[in-house]
C-alpha cells in the first residue's frame, strides 16, 4: 500500500498508527516531496503534515523549492490540526521573501483561530516571521504584549517560550 492510501486509512487518531507510516516511509528517496504533496490533498493532509513536523523535528531536510511549496499551502489547509502542524514546522524552516505576505496572512488569520493550540502556535509563527523581517518585530512585541494580557494560560505560556528564545 503506498503513503497515499496509508493516510486515507489511518483514523486521524492514533499515534501509535501514524508513527508507524513515518518509521516506514521516511527512508523513501522521495518522502518530503510526497508528504509536500499529500499535505495538498484535503483527505492525507492532517497525517502528511503531521509527517512534516515529526520529519523536521528529526533533522529532515527541505530543498528551497520544497520550503516554497510547504507555505503555498498556508491558504489550502482545511483542518486546524493541519494549520498547527504548519505552524510548529516554521521554527524549521526559512521563509522564503516570496512567501512572506503568505505567511504574514497564514500567522495573523491563525492569531484569531477558535482553537488554542493553533492560537498558541501563531504566536511562534510571528516570531519566525519578525525574525526573518525585521519590520515585523514592534508588531509581533504588541501581540505578545495583548496576548499575555488577553489570552488563557496554556496560550501565555507558549507565548513566555517564544520570549525566552530571545525575542
Amino acid at each position: 500500500m503506498n503513503l497515499e492510501d496509508r493516510l486515507r486509512r489511518w483514523d486521524g487518531k492514533s499515534a501509535d498508527d501514524i508513527e508507524a507510516i513515518y518509521q516506514s516511509e521516511r527512508a523513501n528517496n522521495n518522502f518530503s516531496r510526497e508528504i509536500i504533496r499529500l499535505a495538498a490533498l484535503d483527505a492525507t493532509q492532517k497525517g502528511a503534515t503531521w509527517l512534516l513536523k515529526h520529519y523536521l523535528e528529526h533533522a529532515g531536510q527541505i530543498e528551497a523549492d520544497g520550503i516554497t511549496e510547504i507555505y503555498r499551502l498556508c491558504p489550502l489547509l482545511t483542518h486546524w490540526q493541519s494549520k498547527l502542524h504548519l505552524l510548529q514546522c516554521m521554527a524549521y524552516l526559512p521563509i522564503p521573501p516570496t512567501e512572506k505576505a503568505t505567511v504574514e496572512k497564514f500567522v495573523r488569520d491563525s492569531l484569531t483561530h477558535e482553537v488554542k493550540f493553533v492560537r498558541a502556535w501563531s504566536y511562534s509563527g510571528f516570531y519566525e516571521l519578525a525574525r526573518r523581517f525585521p519590520e515585523y518585530q514592534d508588531e509581533a512585541r504588541a501581540f505578545f504584549r495583548m496576548g499575555l494580557r488577553d489570552e488563557p494560560a496554556s496560550v501565555r505560556a507558549r507565548i513566555r517560550k517564544v520570549i525566552q528564545a530571545g525575542f
